[in-house]
């Protein structure tokens, strides 16, 4: 079954990416910690991943710029949203099952000559003269001059590599651009627009995904709607870093999958939820960081504040798609040590109490480099025991 169109205008934008930077998928390969065979399948549009972090990676991996990364981010989440929402053919793959692929990444590399779009590798020179000799030896009839085979399998070569570039700025400046007209302009309206039961974000002023990078009403209605559930943002239509960590935090609270976008659940849930985003204030939270580490409550306070500015659901995303959680920023891969959730995470207590059992094996802050200049500042010394 062939892709959605967002999932389509995805891989477009991975396809363009890696054709400028000239890397193989081999190359991308090793540089990004993917399997080449599954980069490819991303750039097909034939899988999209589970976690943004492996897009990350291959978009910086291609030199891509802080406005393409917000692009892509956006373009991912379409197509995660329409693959989820809407039950398409397109295969989805998790993060750790794309980097436990092994074996040859020939099959990555290889071009499907039946697929235009991502046939445009082959200007990459992936793989070399190879290629040409199957496309010639396909379209060769009769029987060729010794003396002539050489050249007009190269002639075949050079035109079906012209072909194929054609074909492929073609359909992937036709994608792009689709793509623009529907996520980087919302309707015109989308300032005053609303569904017949009041609710902005099922209008359709609004996108099917409000993400990163957005500047709306819609974004608005979001942050509104957050805000009535009390929790601590600007409703300033810009869904820019402190918008996505209350998202995240909003998902994890009613159960959704916490990836920082604004889908079909995550509307419904900010309409009809009755969770509640009020934080401990700043003072509760030293004080209390102060009677758990009893024997460093200065320097405690000091990582707290900058790891997370005090802020209880601070989330703070990793580009290899980890994220660090509350207060003290506990990373996904302490706590699975510590048996947590991100939900308990982002309760200041029992985050408080994880950082201090972190703390006490080596009685240091050593799982904080970070912050060893704000541990400096303050007082360090434990009574000796």
């Amino acid at each position: 079954m062939p892709a959605c169109p967002e999932t389509e205008r995805f891989a477009a934008l991975l396809r363009s990416l890696k054709n400028r930077s000239g890397l193989s998928y081999e190359a991308l390969a090793k540089r990004t910690g993917t399997a080449g065979s599954t980069l490819h399948r991303y750039c097909r549009g034939t899988s999209v991943p589970q976690d943004y972090g492996s897009v990350h990676r291959f978009a910086t991996a291609c030199g891509a710029t802080p406005d393409e990364l917000r692009t892509l981010h956006r373009q991912w989440a379409l197509a995660d949203a329409a693959r989820t929402e809407t039950g398409t053919g397109t295969g989805t793959e998790s993060e750790a099952e794309a980097e436990a692929e092994t074996g040859t990444e020939a099959a990555g590399d290889a071009v499907d000559p039946a697929d235009a779009v991502v046939a445009t590798d082959l200007v990459d020179g992936d793989d070399g003269d190879s290629d040409g000799d199957k496309e010639s030896a396909a379209v060769e009839v009769g029987p060729v001059p010794p003396a002539r085979q050489g050249r007009f399998r190269l002639d075949q070569f050079r035109q079906g590599r012209f072909r194929v570039v054609v074909i492929g700025a073609v359909v992937l400046t036709l994608g792009v651009s689709a793509w623009a007209l529907t996520t980087d302009h919302p309707s015109s309206g989308s300032g005053g627009g609303s569904a017949a039961d009041g609710r902005l974000l099922f209008s359709a002023a609004c996108q099917p995904v409000v993400a990163m990078g957005q500047h709306d009403a819609c974004v608005g209605e979001v942050q509104r709607l957050l805000h009535a559930k009390g929790a601590d943002i600007d409703v300033d239509s810009d869904f820019g870093p402190q918008t996505l960590r209350r998202v995240t935090a909003f998902q994890v609270f009613t159960g959704l999958q916490p990836n920082g976008v604004v889908g079909d659940a995550t509307k419904k849930a900010l309409y009809t939820s009755n969770v509640r985003m009020t934080v401990w204030p700043p003072a509760k939270v030293r004080a209390h960081i102060r009677a758990v580490f009893t024997d460093a409550p200065d320097a405690a306070v000091a990582i707290a504040d900058c790891q997370s500015f005090l802020d209880p659901l601070h989330i703070l995303p990793n580009t290899n798609g980890t994220r660090n959680w509350g207060l003290f920023q506990i990373s996904d891969l302490r706590l699975r040590e510590l048996g947590g959730t991100p939900r308990q995470a982002l309760d200041p207590e029992w985050n408080i109490r994880a950082a201090q059992r972190l703390w006490s094996k080596k009685r240091d802050f050593h799982d904080w480099p970070n912050c060893e200049r704000a541990v400096k500042g303050a007082a360090t010394t434990a009574p000796a025991r």
